[in-house]
């Protein structure tokens, strides 16, 4: 048998594990919003089409024939069957295998656990790409022929939602009605019949896919075909014409989402270049919202023709924000390269950006709780920013919001209207949780003056506060790192008692810590930021602070300088040290134990775990054998 025997002959093809469970968990399981499925189909189908009219920028003879592009559904009660055709890009024999019997996407994993966890899995289809397979919803099996754009083969896939699909040479009359393009025929369920009526199709088309670009027709068993949707590119009509509805329908369509935008800008530039933007904020976190890739999710016209949903058209970290950005001016035949080196794109990214930024401060003045909503879900991505856009970082760093020792939500603005007198600097601490920031020994002087602190836990803080950063003139400066003097600013309640001076000599107990502690750190010093703990860790003046060092030993970046111990010399622990001094052994363990417990404090576990117990159940067992009285 030859190899082109082998290929025309009807093969059994198992389908790949993710895309096996996928279907059993559709198959068997009941979703409220069924429906969903049609507007994956119709988005598929629109993508085929955006691809040919693509292709055939380089390759006019693609579309030769002259056709218009358009998708057709094709309800039929006697066999009870819906079809949906298009006639687009179409597809060979093995991107059939590979787009329906596999899911490249990396989110598939996430979609599968979200899925069996949720009440109502419609509602995530769509933000994973697994749009095909909802039609197993509500089809007990499924036909696909297709051919693709300049090609005389038409395959047929077929599968009835079982551990495989079945691929074969499309038969002669199912490839006489596929020129070009993909038919889908779904065999529905009993109980999916509803959905071979033209009333509640139109409804379905209504709801979802109006602003598809491409004329939707509805074929009926009786009556001529007819167009059922709008196919105007909403983002190329006026503000006026169009209604709240009409974004969030909108919205719903171009980004394959399910929330309600949290804003929406929609304007036309003029003057140099053209170019009409629709551009959205989500409410809710998008699954891939922290992939490495960064990957931006605007999707780039050239006059209503679909070029790349991959131009890069805002920076990384706005990335969440979703929509459509199309061109009057730029040529169609953009290679990859050009999107890369374009000047006029570079020019529109620039704008572009400084809109949703100006948006951004609009809202954030005029509509507070929905900044803050954009804010709680996208602040982590949208600080990355603070970083790397070095033309923004002022107004970026205004729009910030925190949680501080004051409160939560709280602006650079508001921090800078509460400084105490003699206060220069914005005070910040970088952890992995509020809850161990709060008990943390290196806010005890500030708290007991009454200075806010900046509390940052997610962890790109550790990241941004790297750069010479201010604010208003006040430089920021992290309480774990360099010396901190907080002497000029008088304290919340002076006539509270003063501690003792300590009688115990500094440079001895210094010495006899370094001399116990070896490398283990770079330094000792007194501490100025401490009023009641022991001891506490913190980073050079220079180089990174203490949380970014150790987010860079954890991830295998090197081990970092070493931490300087600071001591609190009015602590009786301390006092013990100088005490203790003729005696080695327990001047060592208590000079270890000021360090380790500095380590716990800030979350990390001792070097060698074991070697803490030891040496704490030895003190211990000290203290208790000493007379009381």
């Amino acid at each position: 048998m030859t190899d082109t025997d082998t290929a025309a002959a009807p093969q059994t093809q198992p389908f790949q594990a993710e895309v096996a469970e996928l279907l059993n968990l559709m198959v068997h399981s009941v979703y409220s919003e069924t429906e969903i499925f049609l507007r994956e189909l119709i988005s598929n189908a629109s993508d085929a089409l955006d691809k040919l009219r693509y292709e055939a920028i380089a390759n006019p003879a693609l579309m030769a024939d002259g056709e218009a592009p358009k998708i057709r559904i094709v309800p039929r009660k006697a066999p009870d069957t819906l079809t949906v055709v298009d006639n687009g890009i179409g597809m060979d024999r093995q991107e059939l295998i590979d787009n329906l019997g596999t899911i490249a996407k990396s989110g598939t994993k996430s979609f599968l656990s979200k899925l069996t966890e949720a009440k109502d899995g419609a509602g995530l289809i769509g933000q994973f790409g697994v749009g095909f397979y909802a039609a197993f919803m509500v089809a007990d099996n499924i036909v696909v022929t297709s051919r693709r754009a300049g090609s005389g083969e038409a395959w047929t896939w077929s599968s009835s939602g079982g551990a495989g699909f079945e691929i074969a040479p499309a038969s002669e009359e199912a490839a006489a009605r596929v020129s070009r393009g993909t038919e889908i025929v779904l065999h529905l369920k009993p109980d999916c019949a509803k959905y071979l009526e033209a009333f509640e199709i139109e409804r379905i088309v209504g709801a979802y896919s109006d602003n598809i670009q491409f004329p939707i027709e509805l074929v009926p068993e009786e009556g001529e075909p007819r167009q059922i949707n709008s196919a105007s590119a909403l983002w190329q009509r006026s503000k006026s014409e169009l209604t709240a509805e009409d974004y969030k329908q909108a919205y719903k369509q171009i980004a394959s989402a399910y929330d309600e935008p949290a804003m929406t800008l929609h304007y036309r530039a003029e003057g140099r270049q053209s170019y009409a933007v629709l551009l959205f904020a989500p409410s809710t976190k998008p699954f891939d919202l922290f992939e490495p890739q960064r990957k931006g999710h605007i999707k780039l016209y050239v006059r209503r023709v679909f070029i790349t949903d991959d131009a890069d058209l805002l920076p990384p970290y706005l990335r969440f924000v979703r929509g459509v950005i199309d061109s009057e001016d730029l040529p169609l035949n953009l290679s990859r390269e050009m999107l890369q080196n374009n000047p006029q794109l570079a020019q529109i990214r620039k704008a572009v950006t400084g809109k949703v930024i100006g948006e951004f401060e609009s809202l954030s003045e005029k509509e507070p709780e929905t900044f803050a909503k954009i804010w709680e879900a996208f602040g982590p991505v949208i600080k990355e920013g603070i970083y790397e856009d070095f033309e923004r970082r002022e107004k970026l760093l205004a729009l910030a919001q925190f949680t501080t020792t004051a409160g939560d939500k709280r602006t650079l603005k508001q921090y800078v209207e509460a400084l105490k007198p003699n206060q220069t600097e914005i005070y910040y601490l970088v952890g992995d949780s509020i809850e161990r920031l709060k008990s943390n020994p290196k806010l005890e002087s500030a708290t007991a003056r009454g200075i806010e602190v900046l509390l940052l836990t997610d962890p790109v803080d550790a990241f941004w506060t790297s750069a010479p950063l201010d604010f208003g003139g006040k430089p920021l400066k992290s309480l774990s790192q360099g010396d901190v003097n907080f002497d000029l600013i008088p304290k919340l309640d002076d006539s509270a008692e003063k501690p003792p001076e300590s009688a115990t000599d500094e440079a001895s107990i210094i010495a006899v810590i370094k001399d116990a502690l070896g490398d283990r750190v770079s330094d000792v010093k007194a501490s100025q930021r401490l009023t009641s703990s022991a001891s506490c860790l913190i980073a050079g003046g220079f180089g990174p602070d203490r949380e970014l060092e150790r987010m860079l030993a954890r991830a295998n970046k090197g081990a970092g300088s070493k931490p300087i111990l600071e001591i609190n010399l009015r602590h009786p622990l301390v006092a013990a040290v100088g005490n203790a001094k003729a005696n080695a052994a327990d001047a060592s363990d208590l000079s270890m134990l000021l360090f380790e417990q500095a380590q716990i404090l800030d979350g990390e576990l001792p070097d060698d775990p074991a070697a803490f117990a030891a040496r704490l159940n030895r003190l211990v067992l000290l203290g208790i054998a000493q007379p009381h009285g």
